[in-house]
């Protein structure tokens, strides 16, 4: 999956990779031809004293070590910049992925990992690329180039490359190994310290209410304990590595000046030759030492790519369709037309909804009611297509949702779900989500209806030169720095702007009180008129006025009519009707 991954990413960098290869041949070139310099330097101008041979071959030594640092650094260069945008070019593959993602994988996958594998992961990856591109040409011609040079040098000390060389990629070959289990651990790890942190984040104001800090601590230190545990183990082995590597060297060191010393005393090598030997005996070990280090990092990122390759893997559950129909953009509503639905979440014992049908008529309201776990949150979501149904159909204007392409849908149905939700940024960055090319006066229009004008003329963020009024005052992300009633109505606003033909309202008027509601419902019934209205409500003076209500019980329509019609013959809806009345009769 790794090298699946990589190749699919690095193909608009190839002439970078063709740079770095022949900058890091020259590197490797130069540094081979710098012992081989030396060398000729002891043998035939210090031994000699032939001072001019010193300085014009010295010369020539400073000439290719500037050449080796200038075409190290610029390897350097081309190597970071293929490795950052591959890096990049995977995070926008696997956002993209995502953002096409239903709630049915969203579900499976969860976010917290799905935030680790598109920033974590994605770092191990393009890390490994890093690496690998600054040492993939170095490591093997440093290792067979220096191993010939010593050759060249004395072949009578060639047997201790043979022998250390071994010696070292034996050991690290053991501790990857031993790295490989716990490098997917880490990952682990890192999904459920992000879950928590997560958790806790967006649940402060529970855990404080139940003052539950202590608990949730307590989670959190069992989180972070068990990602210290695994990266302790982990930091042992890279531990145990370095000093292992530096024995391995000085031992190799010591073998050569020993076994060198003698045969120099016997006249059989050079002093400037075994000093270039033992240069090239360390450069190979070095190499070996940094290929070592290159796939000690190749677990991990093996871990990460796979994780990576689960989400670019996964085929979204709903997917474009191959040739979209096109549905008419004319002035007024759309039909919503249900046909035997059917639909079960994934892993359920049992249907949701079972073989609902009704039309929502365009320029008419349905309403929608039903107790908790009556299934109305699912209906109303399969019509802007965040589900698809199990069996049955759903048709906006007579044609099956699954036939319409995601901006036809979004330009025809403006949903505000039960959840509100508002991105960072300011009130007038989050209004136009509806519709980026909106003036102030459409956003101003929209609150009003909304009953969102007031709050929002007197609303003031941010302090000194940062003061900010109205529109461009800020929202925290989620909205977690206004009310609930205000966040449901900056929502409503916002769906107001897009103007679609058929407006959804999933609950969103139940953190208004009576008078704002009938506020909103009185401006909406004006500025939705011809439009097609779908709402589902709690309350019952929401939706007195509906042109239809549907009555939902365990994912049956158990009743339908108007509200005059259903309390004459709907006991499920008249039971409603009176545990409203009862509980309002106290106050």
């Amino acid at each position: 999956m790794l090298w699946t991954l990589i190749r699919q990413h690095i193909r608009p960098y190839l002439p970078h990779v063709a740079a770095v290869i022949v900058l890091q041949l020259a590197t490797v070139l130069a540094t081979l031809y710098l012992p081989s310099l030396n060398a000729d330097i002891i043998d035939n101008g210090v031994a000699t004293g032939d001072t001019d041979y010193i300085w014009r071959v010295g010369g020539i030594m400073l000439l290719v070590a500037m050449v080796q640092v200038i075409t190290a650094i610029t390897s350097v260069w081309f190597g970071a910049r293929t490795a950052m945008g591959i890096g990049r070019d995977i995070r926008r593959s696997v956002y993209t992925r995502v953002d096409r993602f239903s709630t049915e994988e969203m579900g499976r996958f969860g976010a917290p990992t799905l935030i680790t594998r598109g920033t974590n992961d994605v770092q191990q990856v393009q890390m490994l690329v890093l690496m690998t591109l600054n040492m993939m040409v170095m490591v093997p011609i440093m290792s067979i180039g220096g191993i010939i040079m010593a050759i060249q040098e004395d072949p009578g000390l060639s047997w201790l490359v043979w022998v250390s060389v071994p010696v070292l990629i034996l050991i690290v070959g053991l501790l990857i190994i031993r790295l490989m289990p716990l490098f997917q651990r880490m990952q682990d790890n890192i999904d459920a310290i992000n879950g928590v942190m997560r958790e806790q984040i967006m649940g402060i104001r529970v855990v404080r209410a139940f003052v539950r800090e202590q608990h949730e601590t307590s989670r959190f230190t069992d989180a972070n304990a068990a990602l210290t545990r695994t990266s302790v183990n982990i930091g042992r082995l890279f531990i145990l590595m370095g000093p292992l590597i530096t024995v391995i060297l000085h031992l190799a060191t010591a073998a050569v000046l020993w076994f060198g010393g003698h045969r120099v005393d016997t006249g059989l090598v050079e002093v400037g030759a075994l000093t270039a030997f033992m240069q090239y005996l360390l450069q190979i070990l070095m190499a070996v030492m940094m290929g070592t280090f290159m796939f000690m990092m190749f677990p991990r990122a093996i871990i990460s790519a796979r994780r990576i390759g689960e989400v670019l893997e996964t085929v979204p559950t709903l997917h474009e369709p191959d040739a979209p129909i096109e549905v008419s953009d004319t002035e007024g509503g759309a039909s919503v037309e249900f046909r035997d639905v059917t639909f079960t979440y994934p892993g359920a014992e049992s249907p949701v909804l079972d073989r609902v049908s009704f039309t929502a008529e365009a320029g008419r309201t349905t309403a929608i009611i039903g107790s908790t776990g009556a299934g109305k949150t699912t209906l109303v979501s399969l019509i802007p297509r965040l589900h698809d149904a199990t069996d049955g159909q759903v048709l906006l204007d007579g044609v099956p949702v699954t036939d319409l392409s995601r901006a036809t849908i979004s330009a025809t149905v403006g949903l505000v779900p039960q959840k509100p939700y508002l991105f960072s940024g300011t009130i007038g960055h989050n209004l136009r989500f509806g519709d980026p090319s909106a003036t102030d006066e459409q956003l101003w229009e929209a609150l009003d209806v909304a009953q969102g004008t007031e709050f929002v003329k007197d609303r003031t963020t941010g302090t000194g030169e940062e003061l900010a009024r109205g529109l461009e005052s800020s929202v925290s992300q989620g909205g977690t720095n206004v009310s609930g009633g205000q966040r449901q109505r900056l929502c409503i606003a916002r769906t107001l702007v897009a103007a679609p033909r058929v407006y959804v309202f999933d609950d969103s008027f139940s953190a208004l009180d009576v008078t704002t509601d009938a506020k909103v419902r009185e401006g909406l019934a004006t500025r939705t008129r011809g439009a097609t209205t779908i709402i589902v409500a709690q309350r019952i003076s929401t939706i007195t006025s509906a042109d239809q209500i549907l009555v939902l019980e365990e994912g049956r329509i158990v009743g339908r009519g108007t509200h005059e019609e259903l309390l004459a013959s709907s006991e499920t809806y008249r039971e409603i009707v009176d545990s409203q009345i009862t509980a309002e009769e106290p106050a």
